[in-house]
């Protein structure tokens, strides 16, 4: 896993000794989960917030910027050469589409984290990000360090001293099929697996295809629930029958369903429920897979990355730690903030399935282990609600039931 910048890494210290090395939190840190007694640390200038415990990693603060910056800085502390990313996406934090379609540019080779723009001008928490990290150049992008992802009214600033490329279409659907094939580009290959979203679907059902496709390489087309847009139909064609995933299948219209079978086998994820929660999808997206494709996670030892449903824009914010480190699905809380408020039971049930066990013939050191990054401060993820996520990714003695648990199919 790479190492936070030194900066953001006191901050982590600090809080974990507040904490006492993690075990616990301090008296009167919000443990009733009312929040009442305030946040237990606050967010660095990098923008990663105190509190860490021994199975847990917050990053973030109080908005998506900040959010983006602390990823971007755990991930690419810019200290060596090996620690420096070799290009920046900017992307404006009101474009949604296009912060979900850059996630692909977050998979391996080009590795680039996103940081998020206040209109068309970098936010403090950004322009110090890109700074610290300072891009080398990315080869397979012109050797630019900095790549502009938008539509032209609300495309970020190109910022001074750097070598800057820059990606812009007006309709959303044309943006994303830039992004695809910018990363074929970088991969040397054209994708042979899409992500397929309707872009007028609820945001939190959209969330894990983040993570999924920094995680894959995977590029992310856009359709809308009645209608599949020409500049997806076009790139779709080109690709040459990919192997076409939609996430949230119950989004897309029969009609939408039928053309893209044309262009493509079709592969359905997410929950079966007809009106699906986002908790339940994200889950049902970290368990799915396909031959090689998809995150497959049924068993103990993984990286896992929580967010807050209500805050979409975290999702492409943290897709970097999906491509790097401990490799994590995304996973949603429901409105985590709410007074008296615990995990949500089927999230719980999951965490639980893929809980580490140790007996008398495996002992602790040597299962395999679960960790989590929560994204966004204490008013996105509570500490309480940390603490729960902290136990449930605890390795613990195992049962004497040799029964595997099951989950329901919806929640």
């Amino acid at each position: 896993m790479h190492a936070p910048a030194p900066a953001l890494l006191a901050a982590v210290l600090a809080g974990a000794v507040l904490a006492g090395c993690g075990k616990s939190a301090p008296s009167g840190a919000g443990g009733n989960g009312s929040g009442s007694a305030g946040p237990i640390a606050r967010v660095s200038s990098e923008g990663a917030t105190g509190l860490s415990t021994k199975n847990t990693t917050r990053l973030g603060g109080p908005d998506p910027a900040t959010d983006a910056a602390a990823v971007a800085r755990a991930v690419y502390p810019g200290l060596t050469a090996s620690t420096r990313p070799q290009a920046v996406v900017l992307v404006n934090e009101g474009d949604w589409a296009a912060a979900l379609a850059a996630s692909a540019l977050a998979s391996a080779p080009l590795g680039a984290p996103l940081l998020y723009s206040a209109g068309s001008t970098l936010p403090a928490v950004s322009s110090q990000a890109l700074e610290a990290m300072h891009p080398t150049g990315a080869a397979q992008a012109g050797g630019a360090q900095v790549i502009r992802i938008g539509s032209p009214p609300t495309l970020p600033a190109a910022p001074r001293g750097y070598r800057t490329s820059t990606l812009a279409a007006s309709e959303p659907a044309a943006l994303a099929a830039e992004v695809a094939r910018l990363a074929g580009r970088t991969r040397g290959v054209a994708p042979k697996q899409v992500i397929v979203l309707a872009s007028d679907a609820p945001p939190a059902l959209l969330m894990p295809a983040a993570g999924l496709s920094a995680e894959s390489g995977a590029p992310v087309l856009l359709v809308s629930s009645t209608r599949l847009p020409a500049p997806t139909r076009a790139e779709l064609a080109s690709l040459h029958q990919p192997a076409i995933y939609v996430i949230d299948p119950p989004a897309l219209g029969s009609r939408v369903i039928s053309e893209l079978a044309h262009l493509g086998p079709v592969k359905l994820i997410g929950s079966p429920a007809a009106t699906p929660s986002a908790v339940a999808n994200a889950i049902a997206v970290a368990r799915y897979a396909d031959g090689a494709f998809g995150w497959n996670i049924h068993e103990p030892g993984h990286g896992l990355v929580f967010a807050n449903l209500s805050r979409p824009l975290d999702a492409p914010a943290a897709a970097l730690l999906s491509a790097s480190g401990d490799f994590g699905p995304l996973l949603l809380l429901d409105d985590p903030g709410a007074p008296g408020a615990s995990l949500p039971s089927f999230l719980a049930s999951y965490l639980s399935d893929i809980k580490p066990a140790f007996s008398p013939q495996v002992p602790p050191v040597r299962v395999a282990y679960n960790h989590g990054w929560l994204i966004g401060d204490e008013r996105a993820i509570p500490a309480v609600t940390q603490a729960e996520i902290d136990a449930l990714l605890e390795a613990s003695p195992r049962a004497a039931a040799t029964e595997e648990p099951s989950l329901p199919l919806a929640e």
